[in-house]
């Protein structure tokens, strides 16, 4: 901008304003560096706006819809478009809470209409890269808030009305207030934020101010009823206190009724696990099978636990197996590899992965530049489960309730190594250390974070290889596979 150019202040607040005082600015040549843009929501932005005033742009309140369909607002065409990409972008973006947003976007609306029509593909792009991150973080919010906002029943002239305050990072209830409005259509409700609320009546959206907390009900006679629910659904053997509060920030526990019950909930949970276990189909479980060990001598420990582990009686596949196969090699392992159980040459060795899936996993470590002497490898259960078909005994995949029962030895094994990476091999492995909300399909080769490791990858079994009747799909599970062991040695490679 020279000397000679007079800066421009414009003044946006919400979305529509933004959009429809861009395209007069865009239409009328008005570069991003002539543009001053105060937002109208910050204390700041505020300040400016009743100092500097909005000057030579009138701001026009209300949906755009001519200016949407490429007009201007005397109703004449517009040169210019952007796709529905950018406008939910956009969208998303005009709901942060950071103050350049909207120069942010007026320098990208500028980009693109002035020739970098694929300007939002170039994610290396600084102002792209910028306005990703913004998008990311809004939509986590509104996220939270459709997850978070919890009513509270109030009685006034007109009958049973529900109120909630939440606290959000960001502008969003005007991104979600349709969807309460939607999943909530028959009745009467206010969601209030601190800066803004939403209210309908039934028949009718309305936004207006923000409120304070007081202005809600801190209570109602539901919340005992919820309590009770979530204290019913609450898994004491599920307890991830990090991952809990990452997802369920503690800012949010104060209007969230269930929240009171966490803290006995999770001193409770290790009291509550043993009665599962004793109450479980059957009462089968490893677990009073197990010896005490010490974490700190793992080879003696591994050993002990192999020691018990053959005459475990937890399960009923103890009877038709040959033996226990329990985990073979280094006890001071920094990566463990988990299968699902033994096959037949495993059940007759006494030993995992002897048998051609064996040799595959072998054939790819060695290609991959790691040596099976310096791993640990075991299955999440510890016998063969199969059927008997004349000489030939058919692997038969363990239920549910005898992969539970065997997770004690593979949770010993762990604890006992304390890996710093873990290598499932297939979904029941993955289901047992990732949890059995793990989809093996959508995140194979993905580095997850679990109980047991900071480092975490799921992939194929090299059993389900071999088993894929079709030539070509089989190449291609088995160069999946390889990808998936070579990530996890350049990761294995970094390990201190």
């Amino acid at each position: 901008m020279t000397a000679s150019e007079e800066c421009l202040s414009v003044r946006a607040t919400r979305w529509d304003d933004w959009r429809v005082t861009s395209r007069r600015l865009l239409i009328s040549g008005a570069a991003p560096e002539t543009i001053h843009w105060i937002d109208g929501r910050s204390k700041s932005g505020r300040k400016q706006s009743d100092l500097f005033g909005s000057a030579d742009v009138e701001p026009v309140v209300g949906e755009p819809s001519a200016e949407a369909e490429g007009q201007n607002a005397d109703g004449a065409s517009s040169p210019f478009r952007v796709s529905k990409a950018f406008l939910n972008l956009a969208r998303h973006v005009s709901c942060h809470r950071s103050p350049g947003r909207w120069e942010l976007l007026y320098r990208l609306l500028w980009r693109i209409t002035g020739g970098e029509k694929h300007l939002l593909t170039n994610a290396a792009d600084r102002d792209v890269h910028t306005a990703t991150k913004l998008e990311k973080s809004v939509s986590r919010d509104a996220h939270k808030m459709k997850a978070f906002v919890r009513f509270r029943e109030i009685e006034d002239a007109e009958g049973k009305r529900f109120v909630a305050w939440h606290r959000s990072d960001h502008y969003t209830l005007e991104l979600v207030a349709d969807f309460f409005a939607r999943r909530f259509d028959v009745m009467r409700w206010a969601i209030l934020t601190p800066d803004e609320s939403a209210i309908w009546d039934g028949k009718k959206l309305t936004m207006g101010d923000g409120a304070p907390r007081s202005d809600a009900p801190e209570a109602d006679e539901l919340e005992e009823v919820w309590k009770t629910y979530y204290a019913n659904i609450f898994n004491p053997a599920r307890i991830k206190l990090n991952a809990m509060r990452a997802e369920m920030p503690k800012k949010h526990w104060a209007t969230m009724p269930e929240t009171a019950l966490i803290d006995d909930l999770v001193r409770n949970a290790p009291t509550r696990v043993e009665t599962m276990i004793r109450h479980a189909e059957g009462g089968v479980s490893a677990r009073p099978f197990l010896p005490e060990v010490s974490t700190g001598e793992s080879s003696q420990s591994i050993a002990r636990l192999r020691e018990a582990a053959a005459v475990c009686q937890g399960c009923d596949l103890h009877g038709p197996a040959t033996q226990t196969v329990f985990g073979v090699g280094n006890p001071n392992a920094k990566l463990v590899l988990v299968g699902e159980q033994p096959g037949d040459r495993e059940d007759l060795a006494g030993e995992p992965f002897v048998g051609p899936a064996g040799q595959l996993l072998r054939e790819t470590l060695n290609d991959v530049g790691l040596d099976p002497a310096e791993l640990y490898i075991t299955n999440s259960v510890k016998h063969f489960k199969f059927k008997p078909t004349g000489k030939r005994r058919l692997h038969v995949k363990p239920a549910a309730r005898e992969v539970a029962a065997c997770r004690p030895w593979l949770e010993a094994e762990l604890d006992v190594i304390r890996p710093k990476m873990v290598v499932a091999l297939g979904a029941t492995a993955a289901g047992v250390v990732l949890g059995p909300g793990f989809r093996l399909l959508k995140s194979r080769g993905q580095v997850q974070r679990s109980d047991h490791a900071k480092w975490t990858i799921a992939t194929y079994h090299p059993s389900a290889i071999l088993r894929v009747p079709n030539e070509a799909t089989r190449e291609t599970m088995r160069q999946a596979f390889l990808e998936d062991l070579h990530f996890a040695a350049e990761h294995y490679r970094m390990l201190p």
